[in-house]
């Protein structure tokens, strides 16, 4: 009897210490970070938990959110669908209700009905797939790029009216992101009249060999080509490209324009043109977040550092004003107020687009994404 006693004693005691550390824990923000943090497309999602890293440090160091430290949980998607959709399960069953991401349009639109169903918003600064906000089927959705219909529109008009394009060849890569980005080129080409749309293509990602792909290329006599898809891809079909002397503009999307694709093609990546957000290195908060990356990891920040770093203040300032997590006041906080953040003064449409985003095209000269229009 005493010996049973003693048991319930000591588990008394033991439930009692363990009271404040659920106490801790209450005490914490849990935010999700979800994207490629490891494969051929970490070079865009490793620059986005780096940005939240440093927002979430920034306003730990003034006291937390709402009185409380912020908890980044972040997991890793690889980009692909099926992972994406077992990561937001398990950031769900952690009690997250903010999610940084994800990163590529396939694997977010994967994870955003779990998302939706859990009342979990998410931010991404990357997925730029139209239809992710423009359907109306994501309520939970937000994101600090602009849709790839802005970026294929540019991308159609640079090559007919500052290339001179007459006949275009589109590659694709069969994905959310690539095709959607091929579609509305092939549209806005299309509707300007100034250029014949001679192949439009799609392509096997991983594949070792684009060698049909380029000999057709020469055989339609294009005279461009737009890429839509990823840097792993793009470096693979410009360095085929020189190797049967195709010599024409290659053209890809904001998945083309990275230091993944430098490194890569190498010697090959000298010409190649790349839509990706605008430059946004004359706003103030810009400055401070890069020289602080810079100072920290001895380097540049990386693809979508930006766009990161701003989905981050968004949503800490958004918490700040709605007073917590509640899905219905977190959306409109973040729909309603402005935000300085490193791509400028934001808030976000009835939609989820980002007010005051945009793209730009960039070159590549000498080894480096030089600024073109």
């Amino acid at each position: 009897m005493k010996h049973f006693r003693f048991r319930k004693l000591m588990l008394a005691a033991v439930l009692a210490a363990a009271v404040p550390s659920l106490g801790l824990a209450a005490d914490t923000l849990k935010i999700g970070v979800a994207g490629p943090h490891t494969g051929d497309l970490a070079p865009y999602g490793i620059p986005t938990k780096e940005a939240a890293e440093m927002v979430a440090a920034d306003f730990n160091a003034k006291g937390g959110v709402l009185g409380k430290q912020v908890e980044l949980v972040s997991l890793d998607d690889q980009c692909k669908p099926e992972i994406a959709t077992n990561v937001a399960t398990k950031l769900v069953s952690e009690g997250v209700k903010v999610v940084i991401g994800h990163v590529c349009s396939g694997a977010t639109k994967a994870a955003l009905g779990i998302y939706q169903e859990a009342g979990v918003i998410t931010v991404s600064p990357s997925a730029t797939n139209p239809p992710l906000t423009q359907s109306g089927e994501y309520k939970n959705f937000y994101r600090t790029i602009a849709p790839d219909d802005m970026q294929g529109k540019l991308a159609a008009t640079f090559a007919t009216d500052k290339l001179g394009a007459k006949k275009i060849a589109i590659i694709h890569d069969k994905g959310d992101y690539g095709k959607g980005f091929a579609d509305f080129a092939q549209q806005f080409v299309e509707q300007g009249g100034k250029a014949k749309i001679v192949m439009y293509e799609g392509i096997t990602p991983g594949a070792m060999d684009y060698s049909a792909v380029v000999q057709k290329l020469r055989k339609e006599g294009a005279d461009a080509v737009i890429f839509g898809g990823y840097h792993p891809e793009a470096s693979k079909l410009v360095g085929q490209m020189k190797k049967k002397r195709v010599d024409v503009p290659f053209i890809g999307p904001d998945g083309v324009k990275g230091e993944g694709f430098l490194e890569i093609a190498g010697k090959n990546a000298e010409g190649v043109y790349a839509t990706g957000p605008m430059d946004v290195s004359k706003y103030e908060q810009n400055k401070m977040a890069r020289e602080a990356y810079s100072k920290k990891f001895g380097k540049e920040p990386g693809t979508f550092f930006d766009q990161g770093y701003a989905a981050m203040q968004a949503v800490l300032t958004a918490i700040e004003a709605a007073g917590g997590t509640d899905y219905a006041a977190l959306g409109k906080a973040l729909k309603s107020n402005f935000v300085e953040t490193t791509v400028g003064k934001i808030k976000f449409d009835e939609q989820g687009d980002a007010e005051g985003v945009g793209f730009s095209v960039y070159q590549v000269k000498d080894g480096k994404f030089a600024e073109v229009q």
